[in-house]
């Protein structure tokens, strides 16, 4: 290190830096660093010879010196730093035009951050989703759509978990990938009602019947059946609906159909009814 240091000082005897030797010599640091099991030496190791590679333009070997900066500041409890290392790792793929690679490490990053940070998690499962969708490779971001969604379930931000699997089946949609968004159009329906929300998820289902592919979908009729018997306010019809197989395959949004019904049933049968009986509530003009 010390050596590496001094050849990237200028000096009245050195005037030009002399990266590709001070790079060198800082990656041998790194590794015998981390071979060491010196986490926090290793981790700035990483970060010089990232700063080395990017002064000799080579961004690739900047970027993978980054994200084993990003896994020792996650060892070390650095939060903020586990963030910041693996967004400019992201970066350095995208000054390569790599735009998987640099989606991957957002999300490295994210799953790094999802019981420590999961805010900043959530923002970088949407930005590593956002690189895929602008260079067309939607396919590869299925994942990524499914782990943001579970994240913002667990915050209890069912709108967001939501809107992330409409993207989902949106994005679907673009790759002829029927039974994924047939998938993902049902999982929004379901956290909708698992959040009480019985409005969203019947304006939901009819946006999504819009689709000719889920109109005619297993996902579909099971969709129908669990929203007939909110409905009619059949707790027992629901429970029996969310034990469907379409529901089966639905990764984390099936606890959340095993939960169901949630909140109070008669008052959406109520509202679904349109009871004249009631006297009009100043405060819920829904």
């Amino acid at each position: 290190m010390a050596k590496a240091d001094k050849l990237t000082k200028l000096s009245f005897t050195r005037w030009n830096a002399d990266w590709k030797s001070a790079t060198a010599l800082y990656e041998q640091a790194a590794i015998a660093y981390r071979f060491r099991k010196d986490n926090e030496k290793a981790k700035d190791a990483f970060e010089k010879a990232s700063k080395g590679q990017e002064m000799i333009s080579s961004p690739w070997d900047a970027a993978k010196h980054m994200e084993n900066a990003g896994a020792l500041a996650k060892e070390l409890g650095l939060w903020n730093e586990v963030s910041d290392f693996y967004r400019r790792a992201s970066e350095f793929y995208r000054e390569c035009g790599r735009s998987q690679p640099a989606s991957d490490a957002l999300a490295k990053g994210a799953s790094a951050l999802e019981d420590k940070a999961p805010e900043e998690a959530t923002k970088l499962y949407d930005d590593a989703c956002t690189l895929l969708e602008e260079d067309g490779k939607e396919q590869m971001a299925f994942d990524l759509y499914r782990a943001a969604a579970s994240l913002y379930v667990k915050l209890e931000k069912y709108s967001d978990a939501a809107a992330f699997h409409l993207r989902l089946g949106s994005a679907a949609d673009k790759c002829n990938a029927v039974n994924s968004q047939c998938k993902a159009y049902l999982s929004a329906i379901i956290i909708y009602l698992y959040a009480h929300d019985f409005q969203q998820a019947q304006k939901c289902y009819n946006d999504c019947s819009e689709v000719q592919g889920f109109l005619s979908s297993d996902q579909n009729r099971c969709a129908m059946k669990l929203l007939s018997a909110y409905e009619e306010g059949d707790a027992e019809e629901i429970k029996r609906a969310a034990q469907s197989s379409a529901i089966n395959h639905l990764d984390h949004v099936i606890r959340l159909a095993r939960k169901l019904p949630t909140g109070d049933l008669q008052a959406i049968k109520k509202d679904v009814g349109g009871d004249d009986g009631d006297s009009l509530d100043e405060d819920d003009l829904t």
